[in-house]
């Protein structure tokens, strides 16, 4: 099965979306029951950090439906690993009937 997260990042790069000359750091932060930023935007290349500065559990979830995650309390997820790939790797996948290595796939070349 493919993991749901890759999906919106299929989704944009299929939508034109170019690589940043530099990468940011775009960190959501949940605290007191409050996001901040309330919305935010991030470019291929760029670093997504949410932090859950609550004693209790928050979700990261996409609107449309796309990834649904639980954030542990006092917990940073970092977006840093996720690897960005070609289109073409998803629909090669499915007409395997299994995931392919996405190393042949990779938009950005990180030396792995």
């Amino acid at each position: 099965m493919t993991p749901r997260w890759i999906f919106p990042i299929v989704a944009a790069l299929a939508l034109g979306v170019s690589v940043s000359a530099q990468a940011a750091t775009i960190e959501i932060s949940m605290e007191n029951l409050e996001i901040s930023p309330a919305e935010a935007s991030a470019k291929v290349g760029d670093t997504v950090k949410l932090v859950n500065k609550d004693d209790f559990a928050h979700t990261a979830t996409a609107r449309n439906g796309d990834f649904d995650m639980m954030m542990p309390p006092k917990k940073t997820v970092d977006f840093t690993k996720y690897r960005v790939v070609k289109p073409a790797w998803v629909m090669d996948s499915i007409k395997a009937g299994k995931l392919l290595p996405w190393s042949n796939y990779r938009v950005i070349d990180d030396g792995c």
